[in-house]
């Protein structure tokens, strides 16, 4: 059947080409409507606990997206008339961002005095020029909910805040607000030369998501497409091989990327390297085939004659191959974070359109291209052979280093542990995370953890009781050494409540009574101005209040255990029994941690069933459990090595998990196919087995290799950090992989598989 499926291509090969060609133009039309998302929000499913608690935050109080602008005067001198007249105008002009909904910043801060009976309430400098510098400073420096959120305890650095309200219902709504930042900034640095700006914020967060990505999609993609191009035309020494290798290469991307653009997904951070990676898989089915077909060229076989063997003893352990990874990449489907999900089924569908292209379009372009090959040279293999005859010679020794090695190695994994930090996803050569360093070290993290703290009564943040808890909880939180700041209504009704006692220290305290505190509440609000209101921090009715807690940027694994602290202290210790917690940073946490256990479960399950399909396709139980040894020791191994090397294993990492799975069988398949053949076909021992598959398939598998390992390094120069750490993590195993395969697994056969010579198949 197979022979016949080969004579039909080689037969019929014009019509392959141009209805290939039809094909994949008709499916390639989709690309065009693809777009960016700027959103940090889409590395979450609608249904995630964390996002619809944020989502539910964000509806109850005002929306906190922002963008902070933080200013560093030269002379490290914040309070100074010039500098409080520099961040007083780019207050104004904060206020012009699209979709600005409020700006803070220590000129604007709503100070409060009394004034006998009065209750003052105006912009702590409504005049720079004139401002009283010394008060002004003691004031800003004395302010709990100015100190480490707008103002740095030495006044070096300030900040305005801009928080913006996007609708939501276009990608552009972020790349708009950040361009017309860019640009106001860009003009305030020409007016104000003696200030540097920084600029943060999860605004700048979706931003720094999206460019990065495109960056990508620009960069590394021709510089892969280049390095595959050299590489092919140095090893297959074949212009026509090398030319129909990068057609094939060019239409599974435009096949896949079509159908991205008809199911209607958008691109983000992961799923843009989704090109980079079919390039490198792609290019395995083509090697085998050209590699067998050159082979049996330059031994003297014609064009049809060669191509038509090649496709025999290859057509099945490249489907095989095909299915296992299209199973591994599918495992990404167990990611809780959909972007993942997406560049998974993405690369799927270019692997299937690759399979399909590699075993009917590139036979029918070698037919009808010039085709021109020296005759062989035995010193062509000298090398591989020189390897098949030293793992015969020395099977026992080497399978006892490598269980050694892999023991002292995989004693290693321990050292890995589950952390995301969403600022560290960007190289610090990007301008969002060089930013946000300095803000970080010189001012206040960019992590927060938002609590809604709720009565379930009309106007209960006003109980004594329930302000006195919220009171101690603030202030048991600071005694953390991660947590930076904490924005709490109770200061406000301390200072209300010292302003309406003449502003007398000894009444900073919460008033005794209901009523007190709700008409301070009253008064206060009435006196605010348009855009500085308390709905960031109350809800409508006053039922509830948002209590933040700034943090320095610290691990997803504390993050939680600082969630978890949090929450059983209000449950201990106060009678609030219904709140919730919700931030980014929060949300990211979770997602890392949940993301390691739910690729688990599909690791396993895709384990089993390549396990399964090893075995039928090879019709040896044995040889099937013998093909699961070279798969899993070198991802464990990479773990290994990665405990010792980095030890953080966030989103990219643990979801790249069952890619890899799906990758390393690979070679596997067409070593045990060749291997497999050479017994029952050939007649051949162990030891001329393993000779044979070496002879046959050595050097399609270390070229593949090198390929897929130069492929996925590419994606190590990526500024987006989860897709670097993925390349490099996968570049790893798949080197350990082939590693493992050209030593340990035919030692392994060797010692399995007997010396008695088989009876050829008929």
């Amino acid at each position: 059947m197979v022979d016949k499926f080969a004579a039909s291509i080689i037969r019929w090969r014009w019509l392959i080409i141009i209805a290939s060609i039809a094909i994949v133009f008709l499916i390639a039309r989709g690309a065009a409507t693809i777009g960016f998302s700027s959103n940090y929000r889409v590395f979450f499913s609608e249904d995630n606990e964390q996002l619809v608690a944020f989502e539910t935050l964000q509806n109850t109080y005002s929306k906190s997206d922002n963008i902070i602008f933080v200013l560093h005067p030269k002379n490290e001198q914040v309070f100074t008339h010039e500098m409080l007249g520099a961040v007083k105008d780019l207050t104004e002009r904060a206020w012009q961002l699209p979709y600005s909904t409020r700006v803070d910043s220590v000129t604007n801060f709503q100070y409060t005095e009394a004034e006998e009976d009065d209750l003052l309430v105006n912009d702590l400098v409504e005049f720079p020029a004139e401002a009283d510098l010394q008060r002004v400073k003691n004031i800003a420096l004395n302010e709990p909910l100015l100190l480490h959120r707008l103002l740095s305890p030495k006044a070096h650095v300030t900040a305005v805040n801009a928080t913006v309200q996007l609708p939501q219902l276009t990608e552009m709504e972020i790349p708009e607000t950040v361009k017309y930042a860019r640009e106001m900034i860009e003009q305030y640095r020409l007016d104000y030369p003696d200030v540097e700006v920084y600029i943060t914020g999860s605004v700048m967060l979706g931003n720094a998501f999206s460019e990065s990505a495109q960056k990508d999609m620009k960069s590394l993609f021709p510089v892969m497409f280049l390095i595959i191009f050299i590489t092919l035309l140095l090893l297959l020494r074949s212009i026509t091989g090398t030319l129909t290798t990068m057609v094939i290469i060019v239409l599974s991307i435009a096949s896949a990327m079509g159908m991205f653009g008809w199911l209607g997904w958008t691109l983000t951070g992961p799923s843009t390297v989704a090109p980079t990676v079919i390039m490198t898989m792609a290019v395995a089915d083509c090697v085998h085939i050209l590699v067998t077909f050159l082979f049996n060229m330059r031994n003297g076989m014609v064009k049809a004659e060669a191509m038509q063997e090649s496709i025999r003893i290859n057509l099945q352990p490249v489907f095989i191959t095909s299915v296992t990874t299209v199973l591994g990449f599918l495992t990404m489907n167990f990611s809780e974070v959909p972007p993942f999900r997406d560049l998974g089924n993405t690369v799927a569908m270019g692997v299937i359109a690759a399979f399909f292209l590699s075993t009917l379009l590139l036979p029918a372009l070698i037919m009808v291209l010039p085709v021109r090959v020296k005759q062989h040279d035995n010193r062509a293999h000298k090398y591989i052979d020189a390897i098949a005859l030293f793992v015969i010679r020395n099977s026992t020794k080497i399978l006892i280093c490598t269980a050694l090695i892999a023991a002292f190695i995989f004693a290693a994994i321990p050292l890995n542990k589950i952390n995301d930090e969403f600022v560290k996803y960007f190289k610090t050569s990007v301008d969002f995370r060089q930013d946000t360093d300095f803000t970080a070290a010189n001012l206040s993290g960019i992590y927060t953890m938002e609590y809604s703290l709720i009565t379930n009564e009309s106007g209960g943040i006003s109980q004594p009781q329930f302000l006195r808890q919220v009171e101690a909880f603030s202030e048991w939180v600071k005694t953390h050494d991660e947590v930076v700041h904490v924005e709490t209504i109770t200061e406000i009704f301390k200072r209300l409540n010292k302003n309406m006692h003449a502003d007398n220290p000894d009444y900073f305290k919460l008033p005794e009574s209901k009523e007190l505190a709700a008409q301070y509440l009253l008064l206060y609000e009435m006196s605010l101005p348009y855009g500085l209101d308390l709905n960031n921090q109350l809800n409508v009715d006053k039922s509830s209040i948002k209590l933040t807690i700034v943090l320095d940027n610290i691990s997803s694994i504390r993050t939680l255990e600082l969630e978890q602290e949090f929450a059983d202290w209000l449950r201990t210790n106060t009678d609030i029994s219904e709140f919730y917690a919700a931030s980014p940073n929060i949300m990211f946490s979770h997602i890392g941690k949940r993301n390691v256990v739910s690729m688990v479960s599909g690791v396993t399950y895709a384990l089993i069933v390549i396990c399964i399909i090893m075995i039928i396709v090879l019709k040896s139980v044995k040889l099937g459990l013998i093909s699961l040894i070279p798969n899993l020791i070198p991802i464990g191994a990479a773990f290994g090595l990665w405990g010792m090397f980095n030890g953080n294993v966030g989103i990219s990492v643990g979801t790249a998990t069952g890619m890899i799975l799906g990758i390393v069988v690979d070679d596997t398949v067409h070593f045990l196919s060749k291997y497999r053949r050479a017994i029952r076909e050939k007649g051949y021992s162990s030891e001329q087995a393993v000779q044979y598959a070496f002879k046959t398939v050595g050097t399609a598998l270390w070229v593949t290799t090198f390929v897929l390992v130069s492929g996925f390094l590419v994606l190590a120069l990526s500024d987006f950090n989860m897709n670097a750490y993925m390349g490099i993590f996968t570049a790893c195993t798949i080197s350990l992989a082939l590693i493992f395969d050209f030593i340990a697994l035919p030692a392994l056969l060797l010692k399995t598989g007997g010396k008695k010579v088989a009876t050829p198949s008929k």
